[in-house]
């Protein structure tokens, strides 16, 4: 596993992440390692999100066309006229 350091991170962001941190009752490094697996998309997730579109643009083209519905002065007029 690869070992990232970080310099110049400004102090208040650094107190920030030290606070969320102690919430989540984690280390700093565990908090960090948090933030940028929710945050950095993977090549394999990239994948996985590509897979995704592509079934739901599949599933989305077999649907039944989808039916056109009366506009709501229409409805008013077929009301009227009853």
């Amino acid at each position: 596993m690869a070992t990232l350091y970080v310099d110049n991170v400004p102090d208040d962001l650094y107190k920030a992440l030290r606070e969320q941190a102690r919430e989540h009752r984690t280390s700093m490094a565990a908090e960090v390692v948090h933030l940028l697996s929710d945050n950095v998309v993977t090549a394999a997730e990239r994948k996985a999100r590509q897979r995704f579109l592509r079934q739901a643009r599949r599933s989305r083209s077999r649907r039944a066309p989808s039916r056109s519905f009366a506009s709501s002065e229409e409805l008013q007029r077929q009301d009227r006229e009853r």
